[in-house]
């Protein structure tokens, strides 16, 4: 599956076409034990169980990932986590922001079948990995509810909130290396309030040292069913 991404090194942008050949979600990638149990506890009240094991990876359907503006999904049951991802594009490894959408109603019978229903936005943009490796604890996630005219922050924290890409990219592979053609998500934070829906949901991913931004926001369209 291609997908067009925007490689931006220094001020200007190159235009790579990624051939994504495997989608993985990893999740409960928390390395602050305290933060990823308030997590677990806001899914808990929702009556979705714990995981069995931390961090845990769900290897979804590639076609799930897409850069367009809006999505469509079933039930008003539905919401967005912001979360940085790696990617490799053959020899290089670039990080990105995207949102792992999730449907919370199916989410308390089956985590896997709850990911594999709503698509995973990402924003075009990506940085070489390499570029920000170096002061990685100073990037910065946010994101944004918006419901009618109300525009709530949504989750803010640092990357290091997530356990070290590295860290995952082992845990699923065995070794430290992103297999070509492989895009994985790695985490979230917590949220600001409870859980809940939007009509639209913004993200970005700060890096403060060079002073760039990623952002990234799509509208969510409930589809009529008849149930």
């Amino acid at each position: 599956m291609n997908v067009q991404l925007n490689r931006i090194e220094d001020r200007d942008s190159v235009s790579v076409d990624f051939d994504l050949q495997k989608l993985i979600i990893a999740g409960w990638t928390g390395r602050n034990q305290e933060a990823m149990e308030a997590h677990i506890r806001e899914l808990e009240e929702m009556g979705i169980p714990r995981p069995k094991q931390t961090p845990a990876y769900y290897e979804c359907a590639k076609s799930l990932v897409t850069t367009d503006e809006t999505i469509e999904v079933v039930g008003e049951n539905t919401s967005g986590e912001v979360e940085f991802f790696v990617a490799s594009l053959g020899d290089d490894v670039v990080v990105g922001l995207g949102s792992d959408h999730t449907d919370r109603e199916v989410e308390k019978s089956g985590v896997t079948l709850s990911k594999q229903l709503c698509a995973k936005p990402i924003c075009a943009d990506v940085w070489n990995f390499k570029d920000v490796y170096d002061h990685w604890d100073k990037l910065i996630l946010r994101s944004w509810a918006v419901t009618g005219t109300a525009r709530d922050l949504y989750q803010e924290g640092p990357v290091t909130t997530m356990r070290d890409p590295l860290e995952l990219i082992e845990g699923y592979f065995g070794e430290p290396r992103l297999k070509n053609g492989t895009l994985m998500f790695c985490g979230t934070l917590a949220v600001a309030g409870t859980i809940r829906p939007a009509d639209t949901f913004e993200m970005e991913l700060e890096d403060p040292v060079l002073g760039r931004r990623l952002q990234h926001k799509y509208t969510i369209e409930v589809l009529a069913t008849e149930d």
